[in-house]
């Protein structure tokens, strides 16, 4: 016990003995050379076809390319090593070094001889890839903390790619020398400078404290980049926030992602300092404190949205009981019953929401243009006919669902906002409602509620299905391939069948992006109320019709699967005969010469346009989706123009639609024109006008009392006046 208590000073470093640092320096040089067998030695194949050293390789065709990097499998690894595989999941801040080394040997043997100039070989990045099931952003708990975690979601924000430190060289600024390169380790950890400077010359030169500084020419940077990383909407629970998780990627994996991205990320689970550090002494209150982070290792972008996904997990016997649901001829109309069943009548608009939910075929054309796929509809009507009941079921069903109210939805939070990073003061972009919705469906509800220039900043997302942004110096576009289901209720409250077009508050340009507009009327029949009124009964009083499914509907579940699965691996076309059909159906249209539209001599013809007839092709093909049909024949283009005769065009003929694209008469507009010049030149600006005197003027001109009030309302959409409501209706002219 001599000289225990003899009193010494003891370093970190010192801990453990040289025994325990010879022992680990050759655990790390016997991992480094199985790392360097199994990159070089791993095989694919049978005895048939021939084998291949798939990471050799690989390693030598991106070498060659100049894309120094390699994906390696967690699971090839653990086949040919399961001891290994283990050690680079439990520690793998100690074990990728030695594997990016080993990878950077084998590249140096299969890539000799080089040309001459490139003696030094390149670092190689190694990127991981498992085909595990990923983890929740929730379940992230600290025991995760230096392991490799898999994780999904949706990358909602991104920052520019910026330069990192990976050596740094210092220098004191008092006696002028220079300290050893210091490796800097990997993260946003970062590193603290030397306080005092232990150099020879100190001693004379009389170093001041904190005298380092950073020598950028004698510095080795790699480039970086932060991304944050939201739960995917269906892993979040009900009534809870969405949580995020700040990503780091560096080298080959910046600018692999942008905002709406869906991602499968393999990454290290780690920490840093919460907050700044302090600048004044030791930073005593954040010390312990630390904020977590993912330093991404590998990265998987989901490119066509959640169907990819659920589809690739479909299981044989479930493909096989799907496409036995196609193959059954009576599928349309239970899809139809199963678009939420506990909402009595309605068929027709429920069989537009399962055309919706399939969608049409994305087309990409020789020209670099796209038509799009997703059907937009729009359900117009009065209060108490479950709008917002079918905009629920919809988003619970959609394989990806946004769900959002029209008053509390601003343009940048339905397309995409620019924000100013409050650590670096760099402005991200971070993606929208319409973003995150890319592959599936966004439900607004109280879209009239919405302000005129929100709904104008949605134009551009629902026919091109992209989004611009040209703000802050970021210049980019997003993509929101997604459909629009939108409810709205009529400008008095209830439709009034008497104002016509006055119920609806929409421009022309708005309404003419929605293939299918219905409109929902609340109508007063005894026998039909009676029925309504037995069938809530039945849904409050029973629990089968809560616990079960009824006979002949589709269960929520599989509906959803068999959503994904034919969106995933269906895009049928128009066939030849159907396309002919189409095609002079559509000129029949256009001419008004179809029986059942002239009910009367006098009624004028309603055309449709291009838009609406490649609504009709959208819907049929959809329809032919349902059956996980190659291509939609007749029948499914019958079907499409009844589904757009009850919906659009009953609309346009019944006057509610009048001023829509393509559904008012020339007679109609001439004469609105006329009215416009008249009041435009009979009023001079900034004069104040009461209604009742401009009607009075112009019917004693002999002009329709219902084209003057049509009129007025246009050139208040267009702001061109001004209404202010006194003791009677003013007008201020601008």
């Amino acid at each position: 016990m001599s000289g225990f208590d003899d009193p010494g000073i003891f370093y970190s470093e010192s801990f453990g003995g040289e025994a325990a640092g010879e022992e680990g320096s050759l655990r790390r040089s016997q991992a480094k050379k199985r790392f360097r067998e199994f990159l070089r030695q791993f095989r694919v194949g049978t005895d048939r076809t021939g084998f291949s050293f798939k990471y050799r390789d690989e390693l030598k065709r991106h070498y060659t390319l100049g894309q120094y990097w390699v994906e390696v499998e967690l699971e090839d690894l653990s086949s040919f090593d399961e001891d290994l595989a283990d050690c680079l999941y439990k520690q793998p801040n100690e074990h990728l070094p030695l594997l990016e080394e080993a990878a950077r040997e084998v590249a140096d043997e299969v890539t000799r001889p080089r040309p001459q100039g490139e003696e030094t070989v390149q670092e190689v990045q190694v990127m991981l890839k498992s085909e595990g099931n990923p983890s929740s952003i929730r379940t992230l708990k600290s025991e995760q903390v230096c392991r490799l975690v898999k994780v999904r979601g949706i990358v909602v924000s991104a920052g520019g790619v910026r330069a990192r430190a990976l050596r740094v060289s210092l220098q004191c600024r008092g006696c002028r020398s220079l300290l050893p390169p210091v490796t800097l380790p990997p993260g946003l950890e970062g590193y603290s400078l030397p306080r005092k400077c232990n150099t020879e010359q100190a001693g004379r030169a009389r170093c001041p404290v904190d005298p380092f500084f950073v020598v950028p020419d004698r510095c080795q940077c790699v480039d970086f980049q932060t991304l944050k990383l939201q739960e995917p909407p269906d892993a979040v629970p009900h009534g809870e926030m969405p949580r995020h998780l700040q990503l780091y990627c560096d080298r080959y994996l910046c600018d692999r992602v942008v905002p709406g991205n869906r991602v499968t990320l393999m990454g290290i689970y780690s920490i840093r300092r919460a907050g700044k550090p302090s600048t004044k002494g030791r930073d005593r209150a954040g010390v312990g404190l630390r904020a977590s982070y993912l330093r991404v290792i590998g990265i998987q972008v989901d490119t066509e949205g959640a169907g990819r996904s659920v589809s690739g997990s479909v299981s044989p016997q479930e493909e096989e009981e799907l496409r036995a649901l196609a193959a059954s001829p009576s599928v349309y109309e239970a899809l139809a019953r199963s678009i939420a069943p506990s909402i009595y009548g309605s068929q027709d608009l429920k069989k537009a929401i399962a055309c919706l939910l399939f969608g049409g075929s994305r087309k990409r054309l020789p020209d670099g243009l796209t038509r799009r796929g997703d059907i937009n509809l729009l359900m117009l009507g009065d209060p108490g006919t479950a709008k917002s009941q079918l905009l629920k079921f919809v988003e619970r069903c959609s394989p990806i669902g946004v769900y959002t109210s029209g008053k509390g939805s601003s343009a940048a939070g339905l397309t995409a906002s620019v924000m100013r990073d409050p650590v670096t003061r760099n402005f991200v972009m971070e993606g929208g409602a319409m973003v995150l919705a890319d592959g599936g469906v966004v439900c607004i509800d109280e879209f009239d509620k919405m302000r005129e220039d929100d709904r104008v900043a949605i134009h551009e997302a629902m026919e091109q299905q992209t989004i611009s942004i040209a703000k802050a110096g970021i210049t980019t576009t997003l993509n929101s391939r997604c459909s629009v289901l939108a409810a709205a209720n009529s400008v008095f409250g209830r439709w009034d069948d008497t104002r016509g077009e006055d119920n609806i508050d929409f421009l022309p340009t708005i309404l003419s992006r929605f293939d299918m507009i219905f409109i929902i009327k609340d109508q007063h029949d005894q026998q039909r109320d009676e029925t309504l009124a037995r069938h809530v009964m039945a849904v409050h009083l029973s629990a089968l019709t809560q616990t079960q499914s009824v006979e002949g509907e589709i269960d929520l579940g599989q509906l959803k699967k068999y959503i994904a699965f034919a969106r995933a691996r269906c895009g049928p076309r128009l066939s030849a005969g159907a396309a002919e059909k189409l095609k002079s159906r559509y000129v029949v249209m256009r001419s008004g010469a179809r029986e059942h539209e002239r009910e009367s001599e006098n009624r004028p013809s309603i055309p449709i346009t291009v838009r609406q007839l490649e609504a009709v092709v959208r819907i049929a093909e959809s329809l032919a989706k349902m059956r996980l049909q190659p291509f939609a024949g007749e029948a499914e283009v019958d079907e499409a123009l009844r589904l757009f005769q009850v919906s659009t065009l009953d609309a346009a003929l019944s006057g509610s639609l009048t001023g829509v694209e393509g559904f008012s008469t020339q007679e109609d507009q001439e004469l609105l024109s006329r009215v416009e010049k008249q009041l435009k030149r009979r009023f001079a600006i900034g004069s104040q006008v009461s209604e009742h005197s401009i009607v009075q003027d112009f019917i004693k001109q002999k002009y329709p009392e219902q084209a003057i009030y049509r009129v007025l309302q246009l050139m208040l959409r267009r702001g061109e006046i001004q209404h202010r409501m006194q003791r009677k209706v003013l007008y201020r002219i601008k």
